[in-house]
């Protein structure tokens, strides 16, 4: 996907889908002031990365139906989105209307409601291992970019490479100490965090076991 981003025309392309909320071939050629052959080419690429949809659509009235391309939700999610900001707005109002333990309140109904939904999915697993595994497969679903680690002595390691609440995260501290209790139900032993990228670390690694 980066490679394509990265084309200053296909760039120009989704930037024209996003403000048209659909456009032909033709339209979308016309507007980039190129061939429809080049035009479709991209369209083809950015279809295939999975940053748009193609459907066919009757146009009002009379005429034949047409071939209409739109944004993916993938394709929406290549624009700059403020969902960090407004995420910060809310739970500081809330944290100074309310205090801290409403805040924590909130925190701990996200953690209980992701329990309830992995809960089943790990205890389909034998051991700690193939939990843990299963664990770092819906992190990194989720955007963690986890992964498991056993280091020379055979002790288990979750490590994520990616904070998708980073900027939250860095302001509300209280979010990783939930997100480690909730890896603590999940997989009913100890787990201990040992870097944090909200800190200024790398990568967010906890010794489980």
């Amino acid at each position: 996907m980066m490679a394509t981003l990265t084309d200053n025309s296909k760039s120009r392309l989704l930037g024209l889908l996003k403000a048209s909320h659909g456009s032909t071939v033709l339209e979308l050629a016309s507007g980039l002031s190129m061939s429809v052959v080049a035009a479709r080419k991209h369209l083809c690429d950015l279809e295939l990365n999975g940053l748009v949809e193609l459907s066919v659509e009757k146009p009002c009235g009379r005429g034949r139906p047409q071939h209409v391309y739109r944004l993916s939700q993938k394709g929406e999610g290549t624009f700059p989105k403020s969902y960090a900001g407004l995420c910060l707005d809310v739970l500081e109002h809330l944290q100074t209307l309310f205090g801290e333990g409403a805040l924590l309140q909130v925190l701990s109904a996200r953690e209980d409601k992701l329990f309830e939904s992995w809960k089943p999915l790990l205890e389909a697993e034998t051991t700690l291992r193939t939990k843990l595994e299963r664990l770092s497969a819906l992190l990194s679903e989720a955007g963690y970019q986890a992964r498991v680690c056993v280091c020379e002595r055979g002790n288990l390691y979750l490590e994520q490479g990616n904070c998708p609440s980073l900027e939250v995260a860095r302001h509300f501290k209280q979010i990783c100490g939930v997100e480690q209790t909730l890896y603590q139900r999940l997989l009913g032993v100890p787990v201990v965090r040992e870097s944090q990228i909200s800190n200024g670390a790398k990568l967010c690694r906890y010794r489980v076991g």
